[in-house]
Parts: C-alpha cells; structure tokens; sequence
C-alpha cells in the first residue's frame, strides 16, 4: 500500500519507517524540516521519500495522522480533499504545555477529527503504545506471543487497512468497537506517555503494561 505520513515526528518518523520496511510505499511529510524528512526516507531504506502533505495524502491507501493536537488544522488545510481516505490518527488532544487532555470523557480527538473531515475515514490507532518500543517490536514479530494493540474506528474498510498495519509492525490488533471507544483508550495512552516517560525504565515499563 501506499502510506502517507502526516506528522514526522517521533511516532510518525518510527511508524513510517516501519511501514517502508514492510514493504509499503512511504511519504514522510511535516517535519520541522525538510532535511529531517530526507533522513528518514533515507534511513527507512525501501520505497520511502519525502513530500508535502498534499503529496502525502495524493493515491495514498491510508494516512498516519501523528501531529500535536495545537497543529492539526495546519496539517489538514495543507492535504488538499480527503474525502474517502482513511485516516489513523494517533495524536491525543493534548493541551499545549502537554500536561493534561483538552478533549476526553463525553468526546475524544479521534471523533473530534472526523467531524473536521466528515467524509474521512478515520481509525484510533498506535496511540496506546510508546514510540521508543516500536523497533523492538517489529524486530520481534515473527515470534508465537505477540503484544496486543487496540483500536476503533466506524468504517471497516478502514480498520482493515489498520488491523493490517498494526499486524506489519508486530502488534497483534483487538478491534475495540466503535469510534466512541477513543473516549477511554485516549485517556489509557495518556497513562502509557506518563509511564514512559518517567525515569529510566520507563518505556519498557509502560511496555510491559500494555501486554499486561
């Protein structure tokens, strides 16, 4: 397939790196640099380049949609029409210093972006893992057991393309329902950021809770 990336920062840059090395085609686009975009299509060795967002989202089968929540109007004005494309979105509503979510309990980010592109087809996903296990995991996808990773979305053509990606970096994918669901697994990957990012061991530990 071909996969676009809105957002290479740490998740989208890791995601589309692994997305190439599966085998599908990547757009790296939306960084803070153009320079940065050329090293990752650079660094992910397969059928990777840079682009534009607009390019990004051109004949792609699915968009990763990895910004912060302060950027995405930016991001979706610079895409052009995404009427019928499938979105995963992995960015959580987070306010801008980062300490707490702007959007949760009757409403989540996920629903909140299909009602800013209402003929998309958007799918929670990646969201409630922490970026720096990733390579690890898809290193280790062959093996028997393999870590669960949940998702939601209303349209399941889309979440097909998604339970396929989720499988292409090791993950085995749980259907959580309905879009809606994004309502608690939002505040859960909230948990997993704080876990990960606290002391030395913590993304192992946010890791090791997320199989639990």
């Amino acid at each position: 397939m071909r996969i676009g990336i809105l957002g290479s920062g740490l998740m989208g840059g890791k995601l589309g790196t692994l997305f190439a090395r599966a085998g599908h085609e990547v757009v790296f686009s939306y960084a803070r640099s153009t320079a940065k975009l050329a090293r990752l299509a650079n660094e992910a060795k397969r059928n990777a380049r840079a682009g534009t967002p607009r390019e990004a989202a051109e004949g792609a089968d699915a968009l990763l949609l990895s910004v912060h929540w302060s950027r995405i109007d930016d991001v979706l004005g610079q895409t052009g029409n995404l009427a019928g494309k499938v979105i995963l979105t992995c960015s959580l509503p987070m306010n801008a210093n980062n300490s707490g979510l702007v959007i949760a309990h009757t409403s989540s980010g996920a629903e909140a972006l299909a009602k800013k592109i209402p003929k998309a087809r958007v799918v929670c996903a990646f969201n409630t893992v922490p970026s720096e296990v990733l390579f690890g995991v898809f290193e280790a996808r062959r093996k028997t057991a393999k870590p669960s990773l949940v998702y939601c979305g209303d349209d399941e053509s889309g979440k097909k393309i998604a339970a396929g990606l989720i499988r292409d970096v090791g993950f085995d994918p749980v259907d959580a329902g309905p879009l809606r669901i994004a309502r608690y697994t939002e505040p859960f990957a909230l948990l997993v950021a704080q876990l990960a990012y606290e002391g030395e061991e913590g993304p192992e530990l946010a890791y090791r809770f997320e199989r639990f």
